[in-house]
């Protein structure tokens, strides 16, 4: 799988999740590794959530995963803290902001 097949497959997983919910901003910048390496970034910001192709510079927390387990996440098959448990996602920066990435994709 390429970069852009990752990168549109994901997308199209999470582009349509409701997080009007959300009033803070969130800006999450994703490291994929292995065959479909690359970086892409999460945002939520006015209530709309926006994913694009690109390094996010100011963002609240960096996960680094392979793109199988990111699409395990984004399909609600895998849970991210038991990701990070297992070595399988690593996380860094704004811990609590990066726990609302579950919130985000559950529609919670």
């Amino acid at each position: 799988m390429t970069y852009n097949e990752m990168f549109s497959k994901v997308k199209g997983m999470i582009a349509g999740v409701d997080v009007s919910r959300f009033r803070e901003h969130l800006a999450y910048q994703f490291n994929i590794t292995g065959d479909a390496s690359g970086i892409f970034y999460v945002e939520v910001k006015d209530g709309q959530l926006h994913v694009e192709p690109y390094e996010y510079h100011d963002r609240d927390a960096i996960f680094t995963c392979s793109a199988d387990t990111l699409f395990k996440i984004a399909s609600g098959k895998s849970d991210p803290v038991a990701a990070v448990m297992l070595g399988r996602l690593k996380v860094e920066g704004n811990i609590d902001k990066a726990l609302k990435l579950k919130d985000i994709l559950s529609g919670k």
